[in-house]
């Protein structure tokens, strides 16, 4: 794999990066901003903490447009400007609606970045390194995650109002990021779809200095956009990609990781720990998501992505189960601590590193953009509502009942991913597009 691939894929996969650390440096704000503001259990967990993860949806569900529209490469510069806003705007908030309005602006950022960056991505790598390059969105996700739970715990008691810190400090890797992004190249595949071939040959040859690009350039118009203006994924012939899509992204959410990961310290005080012990437990599950992020990053090209849905979905099931017998049996100290480190590494290596990877290869070239918006719109839709409902259901029917929920639904996942899910490993765009949704490359065919 050629060295300027890679630094491409990562810079790219640098959105994830302020993705991740967007989405949890809130957490260490949680109960800061409540005591703050005096605000309700409901206002406070659907609008101060999760009118991000609203933004998110609004910027997944119209992310697809300037990702086409623009292309991938300005959509991720713009990304980046969001995420500068976002973090300036949040750290010097006075009150809970200009805080929420900030915090909506970033998420549009994060919304956006995943369908821009894995698009992307996907449309620059190797068949062959595919799953690896774009799975690198994911790691730099945990990353930031790593780095934003860290972050909260170093800053707890800088100044008078130490959430301003934890909440502005984002801006220095958004601004490295905005810059970083001007020096990649504009996806081929799009480039060819806007029938700019002179552009997308050149960089072509960068990416296969060895191959026939005439050939491939050829492979790839088969499904150009400007061969199938109109068509929408909601057309019949695209079900079977549209409702993996659904599938996949449902499950991420109902196995509980976003309500997790917002209320981590939150969870880990029910659990009987102290609020310092809370805050450095939330670091210990940063570091298992790193961890078993590169472990997924490393096998997803090896065993595929079926193999690593099949393990996340076992451990799921055995440490969402642990948990919810915790709360139900009273267990206190680490053990739930410990129960939720097993279910961070089962999802680092499941779901976590499968999702981006397997929706962006799903669809065909002309409506990759608009099916990575629909998976993670869906994605987004569900990790708004989950987590604003996290303070009202624990406070109501309890921690234990929530768990065993997620833990039914990882059930549902186990028998999704034998029955239904394919394997994508070690095929081209291309080719997956002919094997799902083969109606659509025999219209291709004849367009030429």
């Amino acid at each position: 794999m050629q060295s300027k691939i890679l630094a491409w894929s990562i810079t790219a996969a640098l959105a994830g990066f302020l993705f991740g650390f967007d989405t949890v440096v809130i957490s260490g704000a949680d109960k800061a901003l409540q005591t703050l503001w005096g605000t309700s259990d409901a206002f406070h967990g659907s609008v101060v903490m999760a009118m991000a993860l609203w933004g998110t949806v609004i910027g997944a569900i119209f992310g697809g447009f300037p990702t086409n529209k623009f292309g991938r490469k300005n959509t991720l510069i713009i990304i980046g400007v969001l995420y500068i806003v976002s973090a300036v705007g949040s750290a010097l908030a006075n009150d809970p609606v200009s805080f929420a309005v900030f915090r909506f602006v970033g998420g549009l950022g994060v919304g956006a970045s995943t369908i821009a960056a894995p698009t992307y991505v996907s449309e620059i790598a190797p068949q062959k390194y595919r799953g690896r390059l774009v799975s690198l969105y994911q790691f730099n996700i945990v990353l930031g995650i790593l780095i934003a739970f860290l972050s909260n715990y170093l800053l707890r008691n800088t100044g008078e109002e130490p959430w301003r810190w934890m909440l502005g400090v984002e801006a220095i890797p958004a601004i490295i990021y905005t810059l970083f992004i001007f020096m990649v190249p504009r996806s081929p595949r799009w480039l060819i779809s806007k029938s700019w071939n002179a552009e997308a040959e050149k960089v072509l040859r960068k990416i296969h200095p060895s191959a026939d690009i005439e050939a491939k350039m050829l492979e790839i118009g088969k499904q150009s956009e400007t061969n199938f203006s109109g068509e929408h994924i909601f057309m019949k012939k695209y079900w079977f990609p549209l409702i993996l899509a659904f599938l996949v992204a449902f499950f991420n959410q109902l196995s509980g990781i976003n309500a997790f990961l917002y209320y981590a310290p939150r969870i880990f005080e029910e659990a009987g720990l102290g609020e310092s012990t809370a805050l450095l437990s939330s670091i210990g599950i940063g570091v298992v998501n790193l961890l078993f992020t590169i472990l997924g990053v490393f096998l997803i090209d090896k065993l595929g992505r079926k193999q690593l849905m099949f393990i996340g979905s076992i451990g799921y099931i055995i440490s969402l189960s642990l948990v919810a017998a915790s709360f139900f049996l009273n267990w206190r100290g680490l053990t739930v601590p410990i129960f939720l480190f097993l279910f961070i590494a089962a999802h680092a290596i499941g779901q976590g590193a499968v999702i981006w990877v397997f929706i962006s290869e799903i669809f065909p070239n002309h409506l990759r953009a608009s099916g990575q918006a629909f998976g993670s719109s869906t994605h987004w839709l569900l990790a708004a509502i989950i987590p604003s409902l996290i303070p009202f259901l624990f406070s109501t029917v309890g921690a234990a009942s929530v768990f065993a929920f997620f833990a039914f639904m990882m059930v549902l996942q186990l028998l999704f991913v034998i029955f239904m899910m394919p394997e994508t490993k070690g095929k081209s765009l291309e080719e997956l597009s002919e094997e799902l949704s083969p109606s659509q490359s025999r219209e291709a065919a004849s367009h030429l």
